[in-house]
This record gives structure tokens, C-alpha cells and sequence, in this order.
């Protein structure tokens, strides 16, 4: 069987970039030729001629890239060479896809349905008062940006004369005006969240936010100075901050797309109330993350000036089976049936395994690559023998793991940074500030599918134990980033038409968002904290409704509303004292215990006051696995961090209940 042949198929969504009706594939002349090999787009299509990219483009000192020397990027473009090679071995099998040009009103129309709000305009199934509510949390950056898609979408509709009839956008967003109420400094609504304490603390987290300027300047100074710690402000919404920026900023900021010589320290300040990151949260909750991080990532682009368009689905073919060239989804769901539970592919973790069984200390590591021949014929034996165990891996030389890993990212159909935001991610090289910069990745990792955020973790992860190897393998992040790369941008890179120039700082831009992805990866995973209290705000307001509506229906049943209020209290509201928390822990020897709240009572003090109960055997195989959650009240559910202070979430929560679990029950 040759390698991209199946006997059967799975139909796929991919999405396109807006551009000229065209039919890609065909001949492009001997340089296309020459660079099919190179561009290895799996099963994607660009709207672009192919560039040569067999030799570097020649350094101009006065391009951008004043920071990243011909020196420093040469690992880039030896990997480019090594790319080619590589798949001048590979058979390519691709259909000839014929894309349509969506129109702009098409582009907004998927947004909204990605925002969750999609029936503000058309026909749309859904609540479209849960939309008041989740449009009532929105700061005043993102109502802007969702009224700029709304408008967009409903003249396209006017223009195509819909029978239906088309909300006006000033109706739509006139229900919020009405019911605003005094607007915090973040530009939300003030939130009924908690005791009245808790909103002076949230006014004064508010008013914290950092303003960026002058101070985010960053001098070109080497690698191993030490460098500067900058706060990232959680608190306040990213394009709030911008726009406060912007207007505070009467000098240009430096742009910093190239100043890789030196990235700040960026750090979380705490947060008394816990960090949360991904993965902390309940379905249902992440799935209103999601939406207003789509929503926030748009309102930073759009404060900016950084056109940000959703891609365009197309259908396509893809392998059902296998290991390479092999869709996420459809690798993981073969996987669970032999691993159940896995989130990351088996081939994957055996790749990094063989890696670092041959010691990260090798010089070279990553950079060097395997044998084409060698490779190829690797790939064939793994994809017979690898599922039913009998592959040799003693046969695998470091550098060939090193390139079959790199493999394995490159020929995924779909890319790993997901073709819907691609170009969201090669976009913030354009983004003035680092830290906004970082805010943009944050709010982008987000985004991805849980297949693709959990194999991007665990290959940041793996190449941070790379760096970690520096002062012996020689390579730093920089030499780490330049060599990565390529192998998750490039083969929709080389397929932009432009000037050589261009190509070498496309080359710098994407180098410096890979630096920026290994060295903040932990930041990058974090959930921010206005983006939760927004989340929190709409199940406060849903819950209210639900209890208004719940309490007409009683009342029309001539049920004894007196006691539908009793029974609606907390159970714990009965039996435990005001500043006392039951926390439940049905798993461990000690299931319940009250627990008297103080000012320095933390996450962690519960754990161990419960896992003190535990035998010593026990207890050394729950330390680690189990954990506190906040559950109901405003929020679905929370895995708290280890530092969160009880008294501040209690008060932020206060009808919450406790419970000791671990994270797969």
C-alpha cells in the first residue's frame, strides 16, 4: 500500500482563507515544481503561486529584524532545506479543490456562530434571551466588536433580499444601553457577584490595570542578562488595556516583532481568588470561555488594526486510519480504544520517549536530522507494526525519532494551530507590544481544539526539557524556535507570493511567535480572570431568570411557596455557622469536615487537614491526585490552584459548594 493511500476516506472540515476563485493544483512551471516537495500542505489548498525557497533571501540589515542577525536564522533555513529533502521522498496524493470566494457577510456569519451568537442574526435555533444576558457581560471593546459583525451580516442579508426579517443592530445592542447600569473601570457592567465586599475588591482590581508604554520598551542586550519582571494584568480586559494605551501613549511604542535578543520576564501577579487555567473549568463553562475569548481576541485585533478573518470551510479527504497524515481526532479515538482516557496520540508520546531515552544532552538535538531514505522507510514499518507492538524501537537512531517527530506535525491535514486561526497566530508578530503579543497567544491557545491544545502542551513541554539541555546540546530557545518553526508554519508560508524580503521576515515572525509559545507556555495556559467573572456574571444572571421562572410556575401550582424558598437554601446554609465551610470529600477515609474560614486559610491547608486522616500509604497516593472544587453558585465547576484563599473565594462564591475529588471523577 503506497503511503497516503486508504481504502476508504473520512470527509473533514477545513477552512480556507478568503482569496480568488481558484482551483489549486496543476502545474506552477519547473519552480513549482521544484517546490511542491517543500510546501507538503497535507490536504490544504493556497490561494497563492509557489515561491523558491531553495536558498535563503539575502539579509537587509534594514528590514525590521534589526535584532535577529544572518547568523541567528540559519537554523531556520537549513531546516527548510532539511524539509525538502525530506519530502523529496514523499508520494504526494492530493485532490484538485475548487474554492469559492465567501463574501465578507459569510466571513461575520461564521463568526457570530463561533462567538455563540448566532442567532442575533437570520433564523438561528436558540435562546435569544440568553444572548441579552451573554451580551449584558460584554466590556465595551467587545459589544464593539460583535455590533461591527452584526452590521456586516445584516447588510449582506438586506442585500440579498431574505424574507425574513433582519434585526436592526442598534435594536439589538439597545436593550443592553437601557438596562446598563454604572460601568466599572474595565468597561463592564458592575457584577452582582459575592458580598458587597467582594465588588470593592473587584473596583479595586480593576483599577489596577497595567497601562503599556514607555515602559515596555525593551533594550537589545544578550540572551543571558537578566531580565526585567513584568506583571500581566489578568484582571482587566487585553483591548481595554490597549485602548487605555493608546490613549495614554503620546509617543509610538516600540515595536518589538523582532527583539528576540531579549524577552521580559513576564509573570502573574496572585490572585487571592485563584488562577485558573485550562482544563480547571466544567464543559459547559469552557464553552462560554471560548466564546468570549473569540470575542475579546477580536475586539485586541480590531484596537489595533490587525484585520482578524475567520477561514472558510471546504470538505476534504482525509486517511481513517494510520498514523501520519492522520487527523487528531480520528488518531485519539484509535488510541482510546487501545489507551482509554488518552488525550495526547501514543505515537506522539513514544516519539519524545525514544528522544529523551537517547539523553537531551545531544549536541545538535532537533537540528540535526535523520536520513530521508531512512525516515521513509521508518514511517512505512511504523505504520504496519506500531499498533500491534512488534516494532523495533532500539532501531531508531535519535535523529531519526527528532525528524519522524517533526514529521508527524508537518503531515497532520489538519495543522496543529488549527487552519481556523493560522493565520490569527502568524498575525500577532504584528502586534506592537510583547505583552500584547502574549495576550494574543493566551486568548488564542484558548481557541484550539482540545486535541490540538493538549499535543501543542506536551510538545512545548518537551522542547522546554530540550532547552533545559542548552549549556551541552547548544540549543537555546532561540536555536529550538528557529528549527520548529517551519515544521508548524511552513507549508502555508511558502505558498505566499511575495518578494524575497518578505519571505525572510515572514521567516523572523514566525521564529519569534515559537520563541514566545516555549518560553511563556505556562502563562499561555492560564484562563484569564476577567474572562471568568464574566462567565460567572452570565450563570448569576441565568440562574436568576431560571429562579423567577421556576418560582411563576410554583406559584401557578399553588405550591406552598414558603417552602420552595426554604428548600432552595443551601443544605449547608442549615447546619454550618456563618465563616464556616463543609467541604466534602466522598472518596477519602474523613468525607465531611466544617472548616472555619480565616484571612490565610488556603486550598492546600484543606487538602492536608483531609489527607492527614489517610493512612501513610494512602496518603502518599492521593497527595497529588485528588483536589478542591468550587462547585455551583455562579460557576459550574472549578479545580482551585493550591494557593487560592478560601475567605476571598467564599466571599466571591458564596453559595459554592466544597468537594475533595480527583480530576477524572
Amino acid at each position: 500500500m503506497s503511503w497516503l493511500s486508504s481504502s476508504q476516506g473520512v470527509v473533514l472540515t477545513a477552512y480556507h482563507p478568503s482569496g480568488k476563485d481558484q482551483a489549486v493544483a496543476g502545474s506552477h512551471g519547473q519552480a513549482g515544481e521544484e517546490a511542491t516537495a517543500s510546501r507538503r500542505y497535507g490536504q490544504y489548498t493556497m490561494n497563492q503561486e509557489i515561491t523558491k525557497v531553495s536558498e535563503k533571501p539575502p539579509f537587509d540589515r534594514s528590514s525590521s529584524q534589526d535584532s535577529l542577525d544572518e547568523l541567528s536564522m540559519e537554523d531556520y533555513w537549513t531546516e527548510i532545506q532539511n524539509i525538502r529533502k525530506s519530502n523529496e521522498n514523499r508520494q504526494e496524493d492530493q485532490e484538485v479543490v475548487v474554492v469559492k470566494e465567501p463574501d465578507e457577510g459569510e466571513l461575520e456569519e461564521e463568526w457570530l456562530k463561533e462567538a455563540g451568537l448566532s442567532n442575533l442574526v437570520g433564523e438561528a435555533a436558540g435562546d435569544p434571551q440568553e444572548s441579552m444576558v451573554f451580551l449584558s457581560t460584554l466590556t465595551r471593546t467587545q459589544a464593539a466588536a460583535v455590533q461591527k459583525r452584526v452590521e456586516t451580516v445584516s447588510q449582506t442579508l438586506r442585500k440579498k433580499n431574505k424574507q425574513y426579517q433582519v434585526p436592526d443592530v442598534r435594536d439589538i445592542f439597545a436593550q443592553q444601553k437601557e438596562s446598563k447600569e454604572k460601568e466599572a473601570p474595565d468597561g463592564t457592567e458592575s457584577q452582582s457577584v459575592g458580598t458587597d465586599e467582594n465588588k470593592d475588591q473587584a473596583k479595586d482590581g480593576q483599577a489596577s490595570s497595567l497601562v503599556v508604554g514607555e515602559k515596555d520598551r525593551i533594550p537589545l542586550v544578550p540572551e543571558e542578562a537578566p531580565a526585567s519582571e513584568t506583571d500581566i494584568n489578568l484582571e482587566v480586559s487585553f483591548a481595554e488595556q490597549a485602548v487605555n494605551q493608546k490613549e495614554s501613549s503620546k509617543e509610538k511604542t516600540l515595536r518589538s516583532k523582532g527583539d528576540d535578543a531579549l524577552l521580559p520576564s513576564f509573570r502573574l501577579p496572585k490572585d487571592k481568588t485563584g488562577t485558573t487555567r485550562i482544563g480547571d473549568l466544567a464543559p459547559q463553562d469552557m464553552k462560554k470561555v471560548c466564546h468570549l475569548a473569540l470575542i475579546e481576541l477580536t475586539a485586541l485585533y480590531d484596537v489595533l488594526g490587525i484585520e482578524l478573518k475567520q477561514q472558510k470551510a471546504v470538505k476534504i479527504k482525509t486517511k481513517d486510519s494510520g498514523l501520519f497524515c492522520v487527523p487528531l481526532t480520528v488518531l485519539l479515538e484509535q488510541d482510546q480504544k487501545k489507551v482509554p482516557g488518552t488525550r495526547i496520540p501514543l505515537i506522539f508520546q513514544k516519539l519524545i520517549s525514544r528522544i529523551e531515552e537517547g539523553g537531551l544532552e545531544t549536541e545538535g538535538l532537533l537540528r540535526i536530522p535523520g536520513a530521508a531514505v531512512r525516515i521513509k522507510n521508518l514511517c512505512q514499518e511504523l505504520e504496519a507494526k506500531f499498533y500491534e507492538g512488534t516494532f523495533n524501537w532500539e532501531s531508531v537512531k535519535q535523529h531519526d525519532a527528532t525528524s519522524l517527530l517533526k514529521l508527524f506535525i508537518r503531515e497532520l491535514p489538519q495543522p496543529l494551530l488549527s487552519v481556523e486561526y493560522l493565520k490569527a497566530f502568524q498575525a500577532v508578530q504584528n502586534l506592537p507590544t510583547k505583552k500584547q503579543q502574549l495576550q494574543a497567544l493566551n486568548l488564542l491557545v484558548i481557541l484550539l481544539p482540545d486535541a490540538n491544545r493538549d499535543t501543542l502542551k506536551a510538545l512545548l513541554e518537551f522542547l522546554q526539557r530540550v532547552v533545559d539541555n542548552k549549556e551541552k546540546n547548544k540549543m537555546t530557545v532561540m536555536n529550538v524556535a528557529m528549527v520548529m518553526a517551519p515544521n508548524l508554519f511552513m507549508y502555508h508560508t511558502l505558498g505566499l507570493k511575495s518578494s524575497e524580503q518578505r519571505e525572510f521576515g515572514m521567516a523572523a515572525g514566525i521564529a519569534h511567535i515559537m520563541h514566545l509559545l516555549i518560553k511563556y507556555q505556562k502563562l499561555l495556559w492560564t484562563i484569564p480572570k476577567f474572562i471568568v467573572n464574566q462567565v460567572r456574571k452570565q450563570n448569576t444572571e441565568n440562574h436568576r431568570k431560571d429562579k423567577k421562572a421556576m418560582k411563576k410556575l410554583l406559584k401557578k401550582m399553588a405550591y406552598d411557596r414558603e417552602k420552595y424558598e426554604k428548600q432552595d437554601k443551601s443544605a449547608n446554609d442549615a447546619d454550618v455557622p456563618q465563616g464556616v465551610i463543609r467541604v466534602q470529600a466522598p472518596h477519602l477515609s474523613k468525607v465531611s469536615m466544617a472548616i472555619q474560614l480565616t484571612e490565610e486559610l488556603k486550598a492546600s491547608d484543606v487538602l492536608a487537614r483531609f489527607l492527614s486522616q489517610e493512612s501513610g500509604v494512602a496518603q502518599t497516593l492521593k497527595n497529588g491526585e485528588v483536589f478542591l472544587y468550587e462547585i455551583g453558585g455562579n460557576i459550574g465547576e472549578r479545580c482551585l490552584d493550591e494557593d487560592t484563599y478560601m475567605k476571598d473565594l467564599y466571599q466571591l462564591n458564596p453559595n459554592a459548594e466544597w468537594v475533595i475529588k480527583s480530576k477524572s471523577s
